[in-house]
């Protein structure tokens, strides 16, 4: 049976992350709103039990299972993209746990008043967020990702063991993800973090990935998404 994928149309999101774990394993699945409209969405979530708080949820026959960190953690025995070992799993879901940090403060950097406001009526903040995050918080999160990288006792090919899983995927992701918005600001920083880059050329260059990268299944990023490219907020002051 084909896992089914619950997530917004139109934009990457955060139900990406689910798509290129389940696209890495070439696992069946169906992105269901994609198929039959957003409106699906809240007509699924109103008939299950263990409703998610908001989208991404996937579903596996009886189980319903949201929160992107939560559905990877599910999702890393059955689709072999986590370590076997218990410590290391763990270890895995802590780092997936920080990239879902990274990806909120990457989201606020546009509206860091609410989610509910235009960016047009917050600017004057988001530029005030925006310098911070380039210059604090971004170096923050990368230099921690390098450090773990160098420090894999396996070889800093991956963040965790010596072979893929889910977080290399979605470190990919975020990554480019931050290229997109803030091309200025990754330019210059990643000399920095040569571990980083590496893992990013072995995800798009896993066949897999790749083949999905190019498929119209890729959305490409947009100012409705999660990154956002705003020139004036990846502007030096």
């Amino acid at each position: 049976m084909a896992y089914e994928l619950y997530y917004w149309t139109g934009i990457q999101g955060r139900g990406e992350y689910i798509r290129l774990a389940l696209e890495a394993a070439g696992a069946p699945y169906r992105d269901v709103a994609r198929e039959e409209g957003d409106q699906v969405i809240a007509a699924v979530s109103n008939e299950v039990s263990t409703p998610s708080f908001a989208p991404p949820f996937l579903r596996d026959g009886d189980v319903v299972v949201g929160q992107v960190a939560a559905i990877l953690l599910y999702l890393g025995d059955k689709l072999d993209l986590a370590p076997k070992d218990a410590a290391l799993r763990l270890w895995t879901h802590q780092i997936q746990l920080t990239i879902a940090d990274f990806v909120l403060e990457g989201h606020d950097v546009h509206h860091p008043i609410g989610a509910g406001e235009y960016y047009e009526d917050q600017k004057p903040e988001s530029k005030r967020r925006a310098l911070e995050f380039r210059e604090q918080r971004v170096p923050k999160f990368l230099d921690w990702f390098e450090r773990i990288l160098a420090r894999n006792p396996k070889g800093s090919a991956h963040l965790v063991g010596s072979r893929l899983s889910y977080v290399d995927l979605s470190l990919f992701q975020i990554m480019d993800g931050l290229i997109y918005a803030f091309p200025t600001l990754m330019g210059e920083l990643a000399p920095r973090y040569p571990h980083i880059k590496a893992v990013c050329a072995t995800v798009a260059d896993h066949p897999k990935i790749r083949a999905y990268l190019a498929s119209d299944r890729r959305l490409p990023s947009n100012e409705n998404d999660l990154f956002r490219h705003y020139p004036e907020l990846d502007a030096k002051p």
